[in-house]
């Protein structure tokens, strides 16, 4: 019986090497390694996780989900990430000096032609956006409060956007400002949605899917708060309020804020007449103006419900 050798091998090195180490050589044949380096360059011979082209087919469209979820969910776990205030709104409406310029601007090409019935609807609009603007500074403000949570809270609880420009770049900024961190779901679009400059770098996610965007604006959300805005927002809204109405999800508050915009947009209360909705469902989100206004208004709803904005453990109303 042959002692243990006293030097066991090496993790990765060989004294000799293997006959496989080096291509078959032109000695041998000299076609050979023309043929090796053309079996070498087919998108076959690709690492199925290097494989771009193959996890772009419609077959793979599974493992993409997986992976849409799987790695914005890795690294929120990674940066201790558990709550959130997601906030939404129109990427229209800018900061107000930029949108005092774009008034400046419209007016100035309405006074060369003033009869133009363009130039006239586009002064009305931008008065408008202009008029709206001045949530640009509240959802600014909102932000900065939310920062200034963050430490208090074992930097759980922080703010989510979609990432882009208007009210979610503002509200983004705010929490910057505070020198917290926040969240941005970007979306990948025909036309490329940039990131605002405001989001923590390494909690900037790009989804190829919405469906799993809008999973991870909710999973860990504590509050919804939706600024004026168009399609996109509304969708975010209605999809909210749809899970607290049938309750597929733990209810949080919703918060509307710009009560005249909101009435226009959205009749709850023509809903309720029509019989559409219950009465019970009006009560699902409230109104609010003012930062301060909507913080004191969640601090109020989780008191109210017996609950805390920050609880140790995520609160889920089942599977989803």
């Amino acid at each position: 019986m042959e002692d243990c050798p006293e030097t066991p091998p090496p993790p990765a090195e060989r004294d000799m090497d293997l006959p496989w180490c080096a291509p078959k050589p032109a000695t041998e044949d000299q076609r050979a390694p023309d043929l090796v380096r053309r079996i070498m360059a087919s998108p076959s011979y690709l690492e199925g996780d290097h494989d771009v082209n193959f996890l772009d087919r419609d077959d793979m469209r599974g493992v993409r989900l997986m992976l849409d979820y799987q790695k914005a969910e890795t690294l929120l776990q990674a940066h201790g990430i558990a709550h959130s205030i997601v906030v939404f709104g129109a990427t229209r409406i800018p900061e107000p000096a930029r949108a005092a310029a774009e008034v400046a601007a419209r007016e100035a090409a309405l006074a060369q032609d003033p009869g133009d019935p363009h130039l006239q609807g586009a002064l009305a609009i931008a008065r408008r956006v202009a008029h709206k603007s001045r949530y640009y500074e509240v959802a600014r403000a909102f932000g900065r409060i939310v920062g200034t949570q963050e430490g208090r809270h074992g930097n759980r609880l922080v703010v989510v956007t979609g990432g882009g420009p208007g009210m979610m770049e503002a509200a983004n900024r705010g929490s910057h400002e505070a020198g917290a961190r926040s969240v941005g779901l970007n979306i990948t679009l025909p036309h490329e949605q940039y990131p605002n400059p405001y989001l923590t770098p390494d909690l900037c996610f790009r989804f190829h899917y919405f469906a799993l965007r809008k999973l991870h604006f909710l999973k860990r959300a504590r509050a919804l708060v939706v600024f004026p805005g168009g399609y996109g927002t509304m969708d975010e809204l209605f999809e909210t309020l749809t899970l607290i109405q049938t309750r597929k999800i733990l209810p949080v508050p919703v918060v509307l804020v710009g009560e005249s915009f909101w009435r226009r947009a959205f009749d709850v209360d023509f809903l309720v007449e029509e019989g559409v909705i219950d009465p019970e469902d009006r009560d699902l989100f409230w109104y609010a103006e003012e930062a301060e206004e909507i913080w004191n208004g969640l601090q109020r709803w989780y008191q109210n419900a017996g609950r805390e904005l920050t609880s140790a453990a995520p609160e889920v109303a089942g599977d989803r």
